[in-house]
């Protein structure tokens, strides 16, 4: 199994250094990272680029703006580079130490698509009580959301709707060609993620949650937008903030 790290990056210079450093502790260390910088204006490419001395480290650009166009680009760089599985998470994002043997061991199930849980950052601020329980809440009420919204309800799906954040997400660069990939598109147009997992579900049933496959991310959106404005823009946009790319 040829494993690559995609990482989409925009103006996330005080935050990829932790990302990198979690995917160094890695309990399983067979793997390539790529950093895709997407248009940043600060030190993104300085600061990954410290991390080479730790990880099987590449960085590639994509001035398309998106969190889509810069996902994909990185996915494809990889496959050209040789890889038979892919995996994302963000640069705001620390993977649990397991995390790689966690999607490795999925895959050895025959999965050919797999997510996990996605759980609140306790590093960057101290996280207020209401913080800790609302972030799980939030993606519960959005994968539920997700299971009745029409658009995810087409006839031709094999399987049923999962929620699979594009933070912590893992398939085979075989499914990945297939599926078309993630749309380049920018995260204010379409959610990537969702498109994502709809064009798998008309391909194969080898597709699952795993609960030991774990990412924690960033509280900074939940604290910018507001529970209503987080629960609204995970709704399909119905929120439509000044400001998207929150830091």
């Amino acid at each position: 199994m040829d494993l690559w790290v995609i990482i989409p990056a925009y103006d996330e210079e005080a935050s990829i250094g932790a990302t990198l450093r979690r995917l160094a502790e890695q309990t399983d260390r067979g793997f390539t990272v790529v950093v895709v910088d997407n248009g940043s204006t600060d030190g993104t490419v300085r600061t990954a680029g410290e991390h080479a001395r730790t990880l099987n480290l590449r960085i590639v650009t994509e001035p398309e703006k998106g969190t889509g166009a810069a996902a994909d680009t990185g996915m494809r760089h990889a496959i050209a580079a040789g890889a038979t599985h892919l995996a994302r998470t963000d640069a705001d994002c620390l993977p649990a130490p397991d995390w790689i043997a966690a999607l490795r061991r999925a895959f050895g199930e025959g999965l050919e698509m797999v997510s996990g849980p996605l759980r609140p950052r306790t590093d960057e601020f101290p996280l207020r009580l209401w913080e800790r329980r609302l972030l799980p809440a939030v993606i519960t009420v959005a994968a539920l959301f997700g299971r009745l919204r029409p658009g995810n309800r087409d006839p031709l799906n094999l399987g049923p709707y999962l929620m699979m954040p594009g933070c912590n997400v893992a398939l085979t660069t075989d499914l990945y060609q297939r599926s078309g990939g993630f749309p380049r598109t920018r995260i204010e147009d379409v959610h990537e993620d969702r498109a994502l997992v709809n064009q798998v579900r008309k391909l194969t049933r080898s597709y699952g949650l795993r609960s030991d496959m774990v990412v924690y991310g960033s509280v900074r959106r939940l604290r910018a937008y507001g529970l209503v404005g987080t629960l609204a823009w995970y709704a399909d946009h119905h929120y439509r903030p000044d400001v998207v790319d929150i830091r």
